[in-house]
Order: structure tokens, then sequence, then C-alpha cells
């Protein structure tokens, strides 16, 4: 009896997870439309308009250069500048994602509580507007490429396989923020101070493999330093990335997927009260 119960548990869940993706084809016209939305929002009146999404992490780029050249010398074993920018672009994906997403379901009150659409949508869109975002500071990442001269290797044919798994991480943890900060107004500034920790967290703009002890084997567990040493692994040394951490922080990511969409997905029935 206790193993037809499981068994029921697993059909019921794979049912459930079916349906989910059914209705995000059903509605990615909607999708579509809010992403272009946001997009149009973020960047009206902006001089600069979709610069912004290089000005950042190049000035970013710059003042960790200053620091970590000039002020504090390290060495990563290629010019800092690609080093750096190579891990401030796709971490400014998931940052971005994650500010936007906390704010996408109490920034539209009139969709969540008047029409009837899975919400997920709104968390998606503003992962989907940080891929643009992610895509448009990529350009300068090719320039600095060019300019040091390293020239993509066969390695790069695997890139797409570590964006899926960086946006099926971001995407999660979007998707449990949302609804953390609808149920918890304070979240989005507890959220601020947690992206700067994350950050320095992560191997971003310095090599955290080299910090050691109880605080090296903590950052280790870290999901986002893997993803974004497979980056660099790829575009810049032209190999792929290490497979046991890469293998660990891909079923991490889907798992976090899962996870964060099953309990938005049954959290749904409560939002509009939270409104």
């Amino acid at each position: 009896m206790a193993e037809d119960s499981g068994d029921g548990t697993v059909v019921s869940r794979v049912g459930v997870f079916a349906e989910m993706f059914r209705e995000q084809i059903e509605f990615r016209e909607l999708l579509a439309a809010i992403v272009r939305r946001d997009l149009a929002l973020r960047y009206r009146n902006a001089f600069l308009g979709f610069g912004w999404a290089v000005c950042m992490p190049v000035l970013h780029m710059l003042i960790f250069t200053v620091i970590f050249t000039r002020v504090a010398p390290l060495d990563t074993g290629v010019p800092y500048p690609i080093y750096a920018y190579a891990g401030l672009v796709p971490w400014n994906l998931f940052a971005s994602a994650q500010r936007f997403g906390a704010l996408s379901l109490t920034a539209n009150p009139h969709l969540v509580t008047k029409v009837y659409f899975p919400r997920e949508v709104l968390p998606f869109s503003a992962v989907i507007v940080a891929l643009i975002d992610f895509l448009v500071a990529s350009t300068v990442l090719a320039g600095l490429m060019a300019y040091y001269g390293i020239a993509p290797a066969w390695s790069v044919l695997f890139l797409p396989v570590v964006l899926v798994v960086q946006l099926a991480f971001t995407a999660g943890v979007a998707l449990l923020v949302s609804m953390a900060n609808l149920f918890y107004a304070d979240v989005k500034y507890v959220l601020e101070l947690a992206l700067i920790v994350w950050m320095f967290s992560t191997s971003v703009v310095y090599p955290v493999d080299r910090v050691g002890g109880a605080a090296g084997e903590l950052l280790a567990l870290n999901p986002m330093t893997p993803i974004i040493e497979a980056y660099r692994s790829i575009l810049i040394r032209g190999e792929l990335p290490a497979a046991l951490p890469f293998m660990a922080v891909t079923l991490v990511s889907f798992a976090t997927l899962a996870v964060g969409w099953l309990i938005f997905h049954r959290a749904e029935f409560r939002f509009a009260e939270e409104l």
C-alpha cells in the first residue's frame, strides 16, 4: 500500500508539472507582452537606453580593476579586466532577475487580483528581461576577448548549456523571492543586502577557491560560483567546465526551479488576498 501511495504521489506531481508547462505555453503571448512592456518601462526616458545594460558592468569592472591591480594586486592567470567582466555579466543576470522578480507580483496588483493567468509569468518575465540585458552586455565581453587576443575555442558550443543551467537556478530563486516579497514587504530590502553578500561570496571579482578553512568550505557550497567559473572556462580558458562541480550545480539548479515553481504554484490562490 505504501508503495502505491508513493507511486501515486510521484504521478500526481508529474501531472502538476505537466499542467504548469502547458499553461506557460498557452500564455506565452502574455509573457512576451509583459516582457516588451517591462523593457519599455525600464528604459523609457533613459538617455542611454539599453546602454545602461553595458555601463554598469563596465563601471564595476573598472572599479575592481583598480582595486585588484593597483591597491591589492591579484593574480587571476588572465588579464584582470576580462576576468572580472566575465564574472560580472552573468552575475548581473542573476542579481537583476532577483531585484525585478521580487517586485513582479506587488507591482502588478491589477493583473494578479483581476485577471486569470499563471502568476509565474510575472517573475519569469523579470528573468527574460535580465537575459536580454545579459545578451547586450555580452557584446563588450566579445570586444574584450578580441582586444586581449582570446579566440573562441570549440568549448563555446557548450555555452548554451551553461546559460540554461543558470536560467533554471535564476528562475527558481526568482519565484521564491517574488512570493516571499508579496507575503513579507521587507524582503525587498533584505534582498539588496543578501545580493551584496552573495556577490562577494561568489567568484565574481576574485577567486573564492583561495579562501581556506571553514569559510572556504562554506563558500564552496555556493551554486553561483561553478556557474560563473563555467563561463570563464569556456570563454577565456577554452575548455569545458570542471565536470563534477558543473554536474552538481546542474542538479541543484533544476531542483531549485522544480521546488520553487511547485511552492509558488501551490501558494497562488493566496496572492490576491495579500494585495
